[in-house]
């Protein structure tokens, strides 16, 4: 499978996606997009993959739109005509994060503003390089964020810091991401990959079913009240009852009790 615009390769049970317009910071167009998906497609389709690392080539992860390949694309009229029509789709890339059940770790090696936060944020899993930068640059353009912005960053380090966020168009630098947890760690530049790989192979070493269930279960539940949570429960009642009935899962306890390492086969 042919890629232009992003590099493609899988390690053991883990896929790598790697943003590569390094001349132009990895700035989306049409086609990259258009690569990343069918990238990510890929790979959670593949059984032997039980993880998708995404990053970027060069200093930059992404630096949003490239606002003269991207917006000034013929394909651009037609997206805005899909916008204003009466049931505006999600962005393709976000609606396939967050549908897809393979997990997917964003290592962020650099700027990571606009629409490349969005791509971090539709990552389960989010580790910054040192030198990370991170911002929703919408309004400062006379734009708004997209569904990411609004609905999970809120989520993430809480309503206040997220419009202030969003309102002024800030960008973060690592520390600061890593202290209103935006990102789970933030590791020193030369150590980035390997650490994202680690946290990504010890994801894709255990059950798959349970991943999925686990990933899917987040969704699920994320910004539900208390009183909210019955379809939560549901969710859990059925996901437990068939989990406890695998053969992952009778491994996992077989291996525990013969001191052994497991041996998991996705059934």
């Amino acid at each position: 499978m042919a890629y232009r615009e992003i590099l493609f390769e899988v390690a053991g049970r883990v896929a790598t996606v790697t943003l590569n317009r390094p001349d132009a910071m990895n700035a989306a167009t049409f086609e990259m997009d258009e690569e990343l998906q069918r990238a990510v497609r890929h790979a959670d389709a593949d059984p032997d993959v039980g993880c998708i690392v995404l990053t970027g080539a060069g200093k930059a992860f992404c630096a949003g739109d490239d606002i003269s390949r991207a917006w000034g694309d013929p394909r651009m009229e037609q997206t805005l005509a899909e916008l204003a029509g009466p049931n505006p789709p999600m962005t393709p890339f976000v609606e396939l994060a967050l549908g897809i059940d393979t997990p997917l770790v964003a290592a962020v090696n650099g700027v990571a503003v606009g629409s490349g936060m969005d791509i971090a944020l539709a990552c389960d899993v989010v580790i910054a390089s040192e030198k990370a930068r991170f911002g929703q640059l919408y309004a400062k353009v006379g734009l708004m964020p997209d569904v990411l912005g609004l609905w999970l960053l809120p989520q993430l380090v809480g309503r206040s810091r997220a419009a202030e966020m969003l309102m002024t168009g800030e960008i973060i630098d690592a520390a600061e991401a890593g202290r209103i947890g935006l990102v789970s760690q933030v590791v020193p530049a030369s150590e980035l990959m390997d650490v994202a790989n680690d946290v990504a192979t010890r994801i894709a070493a255990n059950p798959p079913q349970s991943i999925t269930h686990v990933k899917r279960g987040m969704r699920l539940a994320a910004g539900r009240e208390q009183d909210q949570l019955a379809e939560v429960a549901t969710f859990v009642g059925h996901g437990l009852a068939h989990l406890f009935t695998t053969e992952d899962h009778k491994e996992a306890a077989t291996a525990f009790a013969e001191k052994r390492e497991p041996r998991f086969t996705g059934k």
